[in-house]
């Protein structure tokens, strides 16, 4: 039995590996969106490899052989990219449709946003190959991306684990309960699609007047080691009253003045 999961581990390795890689390649377009002052249709990026129990409960359900399921089994490795508005699925789609025939191959692709599951399930599900360079050698990996909105993940976690208590037998009226839950998902992301405009821009406006707090913050930081504590503590009282003021124009302008004296304090100081 030892030896079993040790065989186990040393298979699903470069699953981890493929895992890893994708996660920071989604994060990264994410990342490059922000970097430009862009709004970004990737929210975050979670992943996850197949726990062995969820891989041998699979084959036995499925009735497939252990030996095939590098060739079968496409969800041993699972990325899920979350999106803030429904149509922001569809640009993540044609994101990785850009990259196919790149660094991924996509096999085929399972549209559960046109056409959702009986049970309410949305999601927008991509097969796809996936090659990691390993200690041996390379290995092409099956990966599953799904794609979906915050509300969206929020019913499927909770049917996941509804079907985890009731092994996917769960009872009418839960299974009722749920189908409704679905309909008032798609009401909220419906909904919030028609003032996404007005999101974005409150979001951006946000996000830049936190980065320049954290710049104005940091620069203050580099100030106490040149100033003395009456001069750091006027500083820090015009801060104090830019902030209060909410006016982003008069924080632009107290950033630029104590960049601007930085520098003289830094002579000053070299100069002693």
């Amino acid at each position: 039995m030892k030896k079993r999961v040790r065989e186990w581990k040393e298979f699903l390795l470069p699953y981890q590996q493929a895992v890893d890689e994708l996660k920071v390649k989604f994060k990264a377009i994410r990342k490059e969106y922000r970097a430009m002052s862009k709004y970004s249709p990737i929210e975050f990026v979670t992943g996850r490899v197949k726990k062995i129990s969820s891989i041998i409960e699979k084959c036995e359900r499925r009735n497939i052989d252990i030996d095939d399921i590098q060739e079968v089994m496409e969800d041993i490795a699972g990325i899920r990219i979350m999106c803030q508005f429904k149509d922001d699925i569809y640009n993540v789609v044609d994101l990785i449709h850009e990259r196919s025939g790149k660094d991924l191959e996509i096999l085929y692709e399972k549209d559960y946003i046109s056409n959702p599951k009986q049970s309410g399930y949305k999601s927008y599900h991509i097969i796809i190959k996936y090659s990691v360079q390993t200690a041996f050698g390379e290995e092409n990996i099956l990966a599953e991306l799904q794609i979906r909105t915050l509300a969206m993940n929020f019913w499927a976690t909770i049917e996941h684990s509804l079907n985890y208590k009731y092994k996917e037998d769960i009872p009418p009226e839960v299974k009722e309960k749920l189908v409704n839950a679905a309909k008032a998902v798609t009401l909220l992301d419906d909904e919030v699609c028609g003032i996404r405009n007005e999101i974005i821009n409150a979001q951006q406006i946000f996000e830049l007047k936190s980065n320049i707090v954290s710049d104005i913050t940091k620069n203050l930081k580099r100030l106490d080691k040149y100033c003395t504590p009456e001069k750091v503590r006027k500083y820090y009282d015009e801060f104090d009253e830019a902030w209060e003021s909410e006016d982003e124009e008069k924080l632009k302008e107290f950033l630029v003045k104590i960049k601007g004296e930085i520098p003289l304090y830094t002579m000053d100081k070299e100069g002693e």
